[in-house]
């Protein structure tokens, strides 16, 4: 082959390989663009605009639901195109398995319709103390040990990874770094086995143990038991529940999710606030009331959604400044103005804000972009600031999310949370 015919064939491959990233980016963006589960309200008629070719299939009883410009079929099914705008309503409540099509021809995915009651929660916005213990004592790290002959070793090294959890030691459970140092410095054999818990799966690994200078036993490995901080209240439902944060509890030092075995709410008081600003975010520094007169709730779940659990039966709910008042769906959110709530002095306090942009196809906590343009908070705090995380955003009288992160280089913006996703189990 001549360097003409050569030069044609790397020519075909680069157009072959654009043609294909494209299509797959393509087929990415359209995916990204659907949520995997589409709720309305019984009753109401909601309206969607997704403007994508997709056309889907719908299965269920499908007697009490309509759907806009659809095609009931005698087989049960309803079909109809996403590439135009379409309204839903439903008498009744249920849950219907959708087929979409890209193109009506290549299979896309499958979402659900879920067809709910009218849900109302109690905006809060008031800053929290949240402590938590970890399930299991979370491995940060291994490191090497200096032995009492003056050599180091390092005998978790390749055996124990940043994230996992030891559940106990010999066959005991081990619940606190005391708990095992205790054990360790009372071993004799030279060797114990880790009962860890590693991406949710349990095994065991056997670990040899040194004999240190100052002398104590130890196996090389830096563990953390528990962790504390502040953020905002988000809601609390009418059975005592609650939902706080929008994002998850991570270790400060590695990133990992943590997961917990229990943890509590308590109010705080203010200490000072930190500005943020261009590539500094900001803080609220508080001191976390630890007292029953203080405690506000139990934390039972920790999710990269949120922190949820149930509201002490002693907690002040007076300063609240809302009721129940209607959760907004995803398909209800406009560019525009809104509001949030949060507590920046000694008052929950509501303050304006500007929806920018909308990722309706968003299942994870920034599904929502907002800019802060109320002067009184721009003045305090110079926008979104550590701390905030979980402020509830309102509009048009509907809960419809919270505050969950900051943009670095520009403190004035952040992301949001859909409400619906911070309730999704």
């Amino acid at each position: 082959m001549n360097r003409l015919g050569k030069y044609r064939v790397v020519l075909i491959i680069v157009l072959i390989t654009e043609l294909l990233f494209t299509g797959f980016f393509y087929i990415y963006q359209v995916d990204a663009g659907i949520p995997d589960s589409i709720k309305i309200y019984v009753g109401d008629d909601s309206s969607f605009d997704f403007s994508m070719p997709v056309e889907a299939n719908l299965e269920g009883s499908v007697e009490a639901l309509n759907i806009s410009n659809a095609e009931k079929k005698g087989d049960g099914k309803i079909h109809f195109s996403m590439q135009q705008p379409f309204t839903v309503t439903s008498s009744e409540k249920g849950r219907y398995k959708m087929n979409l099509k890209l193109f009506g021809i290549f299979n896309l995915k499958s979402i659900s319709l879920d067809i709910i009651d009218n849900l109302e929660l109690i905006p809060c916005g008031n800053t929290i103390g949240i402590q938590v213990k970890t399930n299991g004592l979370l491995v940060l790290g291994t490191g090497a040990v200096l032995s009492e002959d003056g050599l180091d070793y390092e005998p978790a090294y390749q055996i124990l990874q940043t994230g996992d959890y030891i559940t106990s030691i010999d066959g005991n459970k081990v619940s606190s770094i005391k708990k095992l140092e205790r054990y360790l410095n009372s071993n004799t054999d030279g060797y114990v086995t880790l009962g860890i818990r590693r991406n949710g799966k349990e095994s065991s690994v056997k670990l040899q143990t040194v004999e240190c200078q100052d002398g104590t036993t130890k196996i090389g490995v830096w563990v953390r038991e528990d962790t504390q901080g502040i953020g905002t209240l988000t809601y609390m439902s009418g059975d005592g529940q609650f939902g706080a944060l929008g994002h998850g509890i991570t270790d400060s030092d590695t990133g990992v999710l943590m997961e917990i075995k229990s943890g509590k709410l308590y109010n705080t008081e203010i200490i000072k606030i930190i500005k943020g600003s261009s590539g500094n975010p900001g803080e609220i520094m508080g001191m976390i009331l630890e007292s029953d007169s203080e405690l506000i709730g139990t934390v039972e779940e920790n999710s990269e959604l949120g922190i949820r659990g149930t509201i002490s039966e002693k907690a002040d709910l007076s300063k609240y400044r809302y009721g129940s008042i209607p959760v907004g769906l995803r398909q209800e959110i406009k560019k525009g103005p809104a509001v949030i709530l949060c507590q920046i002095g000694d008052e929950i306090e509501e303050y304006n804000i500007k929806i920018v942009d909308i990722d309706k196809g968003s299942t994870d906590n920034k599904g929502i972009v907002l800019q802060i343009n109320d002067e009184r908070l721009l003045k305090k705090t110079g926008g979104i600031i550590q701390g905030m995380s979980g402020a509830p955003i309102i509009q048009n009288g509907k809960l419809i999310g919270a505050v969950t992160h900051v943009f670095v280089q520009d403190s004035t913006k952040g992301y949001g949370i859909f409400i619906e996703n911070m309730l999704e189990k």
